[in-house]
């Protein structure tokens, strides 16, 4: 009777300590951090590959048509100016010497068309006597020819003095026209950005082909717009109209509204660096941008597709195939979901997922995979 009952006991201590062993060196569950599913807004958005820029709807970087010493600078670098307003003039005194002389000879021809209009008038008069005189037989009809011969020849000299002065005075506008090449007038009201060049200095315009400084760099910083560079990819995605979010990195914390204007019809390829499409963007409040200095660097966000009181997960928690791990008891289960709109922070869920199931974002933890016993983080614990 005795040899059963000691069979028992060592029999019980044996599974004791096989138990014992087991929860020893059982597998421990893993600690993950995890994601409540539940409803809000997503949005497909875009964003910029390289900084953009704030610029100005209007900015002309101006030079003469022709060189020489600037003579006359009327304005400062800051300073607001008018529409037509002159800015810079180089010298011009051979032009105004030509003006003098063109000046002189229109008021040399003007006198000989008095004189010689009054002289073709005489003869003109002289002439018609003399054709009376022919009818009452007290002159030849050679003399009344040589008479009307002279009256014609003294109107000719009457013509070409007049021609004279139309010459003289289309000479006059040409040298005025020769001014203006060297004659810098605002083109609209702005302000002056640069100014190249001092009194005295010598201005060049730019020859084919060589780029040289603007004489006056005018801005109308009135009107302000934001260019900035998107990926080719997202090109054919992008088109006027779609709402913008845009940011300044000189303005923290600011988001500004604005619209797509104009998405340029080429790509630009930039060495060592992305092709890009160009996007202009308004602001969506004008009077918001008052202020802002041109050239800021920009970043935007536009706004492809908004889907409100969906249900969404954290694009982060998203696996390759669209598959995500749930929490189901303290075990995780592999789910493969039919996702909608996305963006960096989240992905709205067609099917697959119910408001309040949990997911894990802890992806990067060893053992984390499906199949695996967990643990949720004290403050995620339900």
């Amino acid at each position: 009777m005795k040899t059963p009952r000691r069979l028992f006991v060592l029999a019980l201590v044996a599974a004791l300590v096989g138990a014992g062993i087991w929860w020893m060196t059982r597998p421990q569950p893993i600690e993950v951090a995890v994601h409540e599913v539940a409803r809000g807004t997503v949005e497909a958005t875009l964003t910029n590959t390289r900084a953009g820029e704030v610029e100005a709807c209007q900015r002309a970087k101006m030079a003469t048509i022709a060189g020489g010493r600037i003579e006359w600078l009327g304005v400062e670098e800051g300073d607001r100016v008018e529409a037509g307003q002159v800015l810079m003039r180089l010298w011009h005194g051979d032009l105004d010497a030509r003006a003098a002389v063109v000046r002189a000879q229109l008021a040399t021809a003007r006198q000989r068309v008095q004189e010689a209009c009054a002289v073709a008038a005489n003869a003109e008069r002289e002439a018609a006597r003399q054709a009376q005189l022919v009818k009452r037989g007290f002159v030849s009809a050679s003399a009344e020819e040589r008479a009307r011969t002279e009256a014609r020849a003294r109107r000719a000299a009457c013509d070409t003095a007049q021609a004279d002065i139309a010459t003289a005075q289309a000479q006059l506008v040409a040298t005025e026209t020769e001014r203006q090449r060297l004659v810098l007038v605002a083109p609209f009201a702005g302000t002056v950005a640069k100014i190249s060049g001092e009194l005295g200095e010598y201005a060049t315009p730019s020859p084919p082909g060589v780029p040289m400084p603007p004489a006056i760099d005018l801005i109308d910083d009135s009107c302000l717009y934001v260019k900035a560079p998107m990926d080719e990819i997202d090109a054919p995605k992008i088109r006027p109209g779609l709402p913008v979010r845009i940011t300044l990195e000189a303005i923290p914390g600011k988001v500004f509204e604005g619209r797509v204007r104009r998405v340029a019809p080429y790509i630009t390829a930039v060495e060592k660096q992305a092709r890009t499409v160009a996007v202009d963007v308004d602001f969506a409040d004008p009077a918001e941008a008052h202020g802002m200095l041109v050239g800021y660097s920009t970043d935007v966000e536009i706004v492809l597709a908004t889907r409100a009181e969906v249900l969404r997960v954290p694009t982060g928690a998203l696996r390759e195939g669209g598959k995500v791990l749930v929490v189901e008891g303290d075990t995780l289960v592999e789910r493969t979901l039919r996702t909608g709109v996305a963006n960096w922070e989240f992905t709205e869920v067609v099917s697959g997922l119910a408001a309040g199931e949990r997911i894990v974002t802890s992806l990067e933890r060893e053992g984390v995979m499906a199949g695996a016993k967990v643990a949720l983080r004290p403050e995620e614990a339900r």
